[in-house]
């Protein structure tokens, strides 16, 4: 049952409900018979009225004196408090769109509530008076619409009620035979860690329009539309047409201000629908996706995934539920993230608030880069379309920060950002600078660029659409460079997101020199430059700077007492186990430090790793990053430790992570993208099969992983014994593969497949 979630009720919440989407439009359902509920989400209805406008007038003043105050005054505090002066505007937040909302009489027996990972679809299976009935919900890629069926095997017996409803002021529209609601999302609105008396505004003329169109056919019965919704009487079967548009025109404008050009649109998309099709040209452009890899572990359950994950937290080992949390993330990601749409947020698309947490926006300092680890690796290349556009607004809009604040080329991306791509510190003075001031957002941003290079060798993507945000965020990283008094260049401001130090008059601070993983940043940055210009055969002016720069960069250090330095000075940490293990990222997502080639770093990476975990108790997102960092040391055990805890403690009935009343996505998506680190590792001149097999998974095999270099594995273990390994070559090569038994040379043509190991 590793590619199906099902349940004997319906869903208490909305965090339990079932997501569904298309990248651009997406629902929650849950699964109820006599007030049915779908929660509606479109990818670009957010609060604001378009981009703002940056209004720091001394930002050059303020870097200048952030430096003085730690190269001649050696005042952390001081500096800290003084990248104040350098906070923009807060982000705007993602918003819900509606709900639609299905009545209908009596009372369910023998019910059954799924979503079935290969074919997008939940279904929903129950008996009323001896009639059964059956519901379907998809949202449809080819088509761009949500489709909700019913179907009942006694003729006349579907009698329902359809109505829209909406957190903000909508009003009904019926036209046609169509009903549909037309609405703003707020003009205005206060993040929900702000006080405000008036939170949420909504003005006249401003703020993003939205329209949605409900379209109700039926086999049978009567379908009356209506102000008040969709009646419908005596149908055999119906099947119901949702569309949604808004008035959203690109980042860098305002909004349109009529919202029934948003329905008008809505509806012509309702127009060109063949219904006859619908299901059919979903399932097929969905199953095309997911069915490029999987992963088994062991026997599948028949158990509800509510009652497996309960199991689990009482201590019980079930390999398939690991499994099929790997498939529903690579489902989620097809689900909020398709050619043409916003990327996955915080929240993927899914949120039911107005108010969300952290705006339910990008956050820079890893969360939105860990909603695409499992892009590339898992086979779906497509859905990491969505943040390539993110980065290239994010460049644009960065470009002027850079200028701004710092009298800078380039581009740079703070902490967060939003529909409007905001790039600058956020907070208008009033948040800490741990988290706002950091200034290399936009380079780990980069560095999946050149990753997605390495997955695919798609040499038009690199030429044309990587390598200039590669260039202009060393662009801005070499004019930020300052030689300290050794000579050696320093990123200043620098932090280690999100985690304060203590200073020796026991304040907190958080703004030094370059810190752990500014280093490692800016490393990767200049090697993927200069590893990108050799694949285009250019010779640029920056790379020549950034080949000059490597050299001078400050040094990552080890402590007398065997960690990885996390500041310059080995402060005391405000938080031992801090959920952050940004000075570790040499491990973890980069690349440079590896047990067999980088010993020393390795054996610091495992003793700061040690400190960080030792008593602690982890978060969503926190235990993916612990999965793939322990998998990158050969510490299989750790890692399956670290999934069973998740699993019993931190995730809804449905997988979504839930930590009490909070949902992050990433945690879904960075556990999709950190397991395959201890089934598969590519990012040394080895392919590393099986490096790191828990002994809790004796049995398994997955399909269709990919590896750096065009490369493609399937493979199968028997009793934690490798049984089967076939690996498939996209483009020629030759590469060093280690198998557990010892390592080969494989000389690969392009679409050639071969069998490393196969037992009879």
């Amino acid at each position: 049952m590793s590619h199906e979630l099902w349940f004997r009720t319906p869903a208490p919440d909305w965090f339990e409900a079932l997501p569904v989407g298309n990248g651009h439009l997406g629902g929650k359902v849950f699964g109820r018979v006599g007030e049915e509920r779908i929660a509606l989400n479109l990818d670009d209805v957010w609060s604001g009225d378009g981009p703002r406008t940056l209004t720091v007038p001394d930002g050059p003043a303020v870097l200048a004196d952030v430096r003085r105050l730690l190269l001649q005054e050696g005042d952390r505090l001081a500096a800290t408090e003084r990248t104040r002066a350098l906070q923009g505007p807060l982000v705007e937040s993602y918003q819900p769109l509606a709900d639609l909302v299905i009545r209908s009489a009596g009372s369910a027996t023998d019910y059954r509530r799924s979503l079935e990972l290969r074919t997008g679809i939940v279904g929903v299976e129950y008996t009323v008076d001896g009639t059964r009935f059956r519901r379907e919900t998809f949202v449809s890629t080819p088509d761009q619409v949500m489709v909700w069926t019913i179907t009942a095997d006694r003729p006349g017996a579907v009698d329902l009620e359809l109505s829209l409803e909406s957190q903000h002021p909508v009003r009904p529209e019926v036209a046609h035979g169509t009903y549909g609601v037309v609405g703003h999302a707020p003009s205005d609105l206060t993040i929900e860690y702000r006080e405000s008396p008036d939170p949420i505004r909504y003005e006249e003329g401003r703020g993003i329009g939205f329209g949605v169109a409900l379209r109700v056919l039926a086999d049978g019965g009567t379908v009356g539309p209506s102000a008040a919704g969709v009646a419908v009487r005596g149908a055999d079967s119906v099947t119901v047409l949702l569309s949604a548009a808004s008035t959203f025109a690109g980042w860098s404008v305002a909004p349109g201000r009529d919202p029934l050009v948003a329905l008008r649109s809505a509806v012509e998309v309702l127009d060109s629908v063949a219904v006859d099709k619908l299901r059919e040209r979903h399932v097929e452009d969905h199953a095309a996706l997911y069915d490029r890899a999987s992963l088994s572990l062991g026997a599948a359950s028949d158990l509800p995934t509510d009652e497996r994950i309960k199991a689990v937290a009482a201590g019980g080992n079930d390999p398939d539920l690991v499994a099929l949390t790997f498939n529903f993330g690579r489902y989620l990601l097809m689900a909020s993230s398709r050619p043409g749409t916003q990327a996955a947020n915080l929240q993927g698309i899914w949120n039911q608030d107005r108010r969300p947490m952290w705006a339910s926006d990008w956050t820079n300092n890893i969360n939105t880069q860990m909603n695409y680890w499992p892009a590339d690796l898992t086979g779906l290349h497509e859905c990491f379309d969505p943040l390539t556009d993110l980065l290239e607004g994010l460049a644009v809009s960065g470009a002027d920060t850079a200028r701004i604040l710092y009298d800078a080329p380039g581009w740079v991306s703070h902490h967060n950002s939003d529909l409007w791509r905001a790039t600058w510190p956020v907070g208008a003075g009033g948040d800490d600078p741990v988290w706002a001031m950091c200034a290399t957002c936009g380079v780990w941003l980069t560095a999946h660029l050149m990753e997605h290079y390495r997955f695919t060798l798609d040499v038009d993507f690199l030429r044309d659409r990587a390598y200039p945000l590669i260039a202009g965020a060393a662009e801005f990283v070499l004019s930020m460079l300052v030689e300290d008094g050794d000579g050696v260049l320093q990123f200043i401001p620098s932090t280690a997101p999100e985690h304060h130090f203590i200073l020796p008059s026991g304040a907190k601070a958080s703004v030094d020199l370059t810190s752990t993983y500014d280093i490692w940043l800016i490393r990767e940055l200049f090697a993927n430059l200069v590893e990108a210009s050799e694949v285009l055969g250019l010779e640029s002016a920056v790379a020549a700077r950034v080949a000059a720069a490597r050299d001078r960069l400050a040094s990552v250090r080890v402590t007398p007492d065997g960690r990885l330095y996390e500041w310059p000075t080995d402060w005391p940490p405000s938080e031992p186990q801090h959920r952050h293990q940004s000075h570790l990222y040499g491990l973890y997502p980069g690349a440079e430090i590896d047990p067999t080639r980088t010993p020393e770093w390795a054996a610091a990476a495992r003793a700061s790793l040690d400190l960080r975990t030792d008593g602690a108790v982890n978060g969503g997102w926190t235990a993916a990053w612990l999965v793939a960092l322990w998998a990158r040391l050969f510490e299989p055990s750790k890692a399956a430790a670290v999934i069973q805890d998740y699993l019993g403690r931190l995730v809804s009935d449905n997988l979504l992570h839930r930590d009490g009343d909070i949902f992050q996505i990433d945690a879904n998506f960075g556990m999709t993208g950190c397991i395959p680190e201890l089934l598969l590792q590519s990012h040394t001149d080895v392919i590393r099969v099986l490096p790191a097999l828990p002994a809790e998974w004796p049995d398994g095999s997955f399909h269709g992983l990919r590896a750096r270099g065009g490369l493609s594995f399937d493979v199968t273990w028997r009793n934690g014994v490798l049984t089967e390994a076939v690996v498939r070559a996209s483009h020629a090569g030759t590469h060093r593969i280690a198998l557990p038994d010892g390592e080969r040379a494989v000389e690969l043509a392009a679409g050639q497949q071969v069998d490393l190991v196969r037992t009879a």
